[in-house]
């Protein structure tokens, strides 16, 4: 493959869908950390903390931040519907170990303060591909001059090949294939109440199957939508919502690169919702 491989641009060209493929993880830890990030966010706390299974860590830094006193901290766990976000301010990482991170893990409030505002998460890790630093950054920019109070920078919010990725809390909804203009008016329609679907790729938490059927039915009855059971039959998953249900089958896409710095392919999942119940297929 040639060195300005792009696998954004790949995926865009070959219009893979993007439903169902925004994070599953229930509970997020967000460390601010203005200075260089290792390829992995973990590995920047080992040592300072032991962080429960179940908890997905994200590290965070203001647009163009420089290393300064202190950081700001996140905890957000899914609560059914959404996430419900806390936030504190420490001296340093040392001060991780005192924060209730089991409770963060069951989805129980970590006792810190509620934070009631939007959070813009854009990943921007250029180590673990150039598509996010290279389409993330411009979009990070543009979002901070409309809410600099609510965009972060963030290390990794999975589907490389859809960058610009963001996420969006407590919603959950995650966006791809942004750009500084389309982000700008996604995240106003999430502000204001809607749900983007030019640019989702689902709402984060909840399974992948369930993320394509929301997608499906909210461009056919609209928002909001409440989750009230699934049913998996094989490779068949019936979702329904108070005013509508859909039927998800899934299937191996065709192999591709899924990010420009492995030159691997393998084949991912694919999402195909319609109308209906599954008793009627």
């Amino acid at each position: 493959m040639p060195d300005d491989f792009r696998c954004s641009t790949a995926s865009r060209l070959d219009h893979e869908p993007m439903a169902g493929t925004a994070l599953t993880d229930r509970a997020f830890l967000l460390v601010e950390h203005a200075g260089p990030w290792p390829r992995d966010a973990p590995a920047l706390l080992a040592g300072h903390v032991e962080v429960p299974h179940g908890i997905r860590v994200q590290l965070i830094r203001r647009h163009r931040a420089q290393p300064g006193r202190g950081l700001t901290v996140f905890l957000a766990w899914h609560d059914g519907a959404s996430y419900t976000v806390q936030t504190t301010f420490l001296s340093g990482l040392t001060e991780l170990g005192g924060l209730d991170l089991a409770a963060l893990a069951e989805g129980r409030s970590p006792g810190l303060t509620p934070y009631d505002e939007p959070l813009w998460l854009v990943c921007t890790n250029g180590r673990r591909d150039v598509c996010c630093a290279e389409l993330g950054r411009p979009v990070t920019a543009a979002l901070s001059r409309r809410w600099p109070g609510a965009t972060w920078e963030t290390t990794h919010l999975g589907g490389h090949r859809f960058a610009g990725t963001l996420l969006a809390l407590p919603s959950g909804i995650t966006l791809g294939r942004l750009d500084p203009v389309t982000a700008l008016a996604a995240c106003a329609d999430i502000d204001a109440g809607g749900h983007p679907l030019a640019s989702t790729r689902g709402r984060a938490g909840l399974p992948p199957a369930v993320q394509a059927a929301e997608v499906h039915l909210l461009g056919e009855v609209g928002p909001p939508l409440v989750l009230t059971g699934t049913t998996v039959a094989g490779d068949l998953t019936e979702v329904r919502f108070d005013r509508a249900s859909a039927v998800v089958h899934t299937s191996m896409g065709p192999p591709r690169r899924q990010s420009c710095a492995d030159l691997a392919t393998k084949p991912v999942p694919v999402h195909l919702a319609r109308t209906g119940l599954l008793s009627s297929t």
